[in-house]
């Protein structure tokens, strides 16, 4: 299946002020990509891109003084089948990990192994180790949070989210991987375009999700606390220990985001269109 996606994000400064940005597609994907998915600047600025820590592309600019626009739209080649089920993916020790999961065992910003690893240890310790205990991880976070745009906060942690039982995805991300890190399985967080292909209406605005990965077996697989249920049409854009590696901005001063609009949908192909032929 071919897959639309694409942004329109304004911004209004006082001042000229530099800009980091994770907006383009992951690495993983370019095999993908039936057309780039080019940042756009209105007006027009000088862009940089990087690859920052986690391998994700960047994109450094300074936006001028009021109001500026980024915007992209681009055309990927999905293969429309769900997010994989592996149940027998078992639960690696932590003795055999790989050195590069390491650092998704521990705490980070927005996921304090700390203060709900006893937690995590009365809720997980009767599941049976590897992809039961992530599943299981995942229900309970499912049905612990109630998501309301309204209770978005930069500032909300895995913590706050199990406290306050209200969240966007990021905080039922947040809360599964905390979890995960705590009972030793390496989770990483997750960030990208999720479309409601798949799905029964109404349907929502649309908006960048946040997932997470988590090892097992020798693979990264992909758990969904929030949706709980295999999707189609995923499409990655960045990943890190939590949603500071992957912010789709950081702005080095005073501004307001006046207008966010995120598209993702499935592209109806042409009755006249043909598939390969040969001989």
């Amino acid at each position: 299946m071919k897959i639309r996606i694409g942004f329109s994000l304004t911004y209004e400064c006082p001042n000229p002020t530099p800009m980091i940005l994770n907006l383009n597609v992951h690495f993983s994907r370019a095999g993908d990509m039936i057309s780039a998915d080019h940042l756009h600047a209105d007006p027009p600025v000088p862009l940089t891109g990087f690859r920052d820590n986690f391998g994700n592309w960047s994109t450094r600019l300074v936006a001028p003084r009021g109001l500026f626009t980024l915007s992209n739209d681009a055309l990927i080649l999905d293969s429309g089948a769900p997010d994989p089920v592996v149940p027998y993916a078992r639960q690696t020790p932590v003795n055999e990990l790989p050195d590069d999961t390491l650092m998704y065992l521990l705490g980070s910003r927005y996921c304090e192994t700390d203060r709900l690893s006893e937690v995590a240890w009365q809720l997980f310790h009767h599941t049976p180790p590897g992809w039961a205990r992530v599943q299981a991880i995942c229900d309970l976070v499912h049905g612990h949070i109630r998501f309301d745009y309204a209770h978005a906060r930069p500032t909300k942690t895995a913590w706050d989210a199990w406290h306050e039982r209200v969240g966007v995805c990021r905080d039922f991300a947040h809360l599964a991987i905390t979890f995960c890190r705590c009972m030793n399985i390496p989770a990483r967080y997750c960030t990208g375009y999720l479309g409601d292909m798949g799905t029964p209406p109404p349907y929502g605005p649309m908006d960048f999700a946040g997932w997470f990965e988590a090892w097992l077996d020798g693979h990264w697989y992909t758990f969904d606390a929030r949706n709980n249920i295999p999707r189609i049409g995923r499409v990655l854009i960045a990943r890190g220990r939590d949603a500071t590696d992957v912010a789709i901005s950081n702005t080095f001063g005073p501004n307001i985001l006046k207008n966010f609009v995120v598209r993702t949908d499935a592209v109806a192909e042409s009755p006249d269109a043909k598939g390969p032929t040969g001989l």
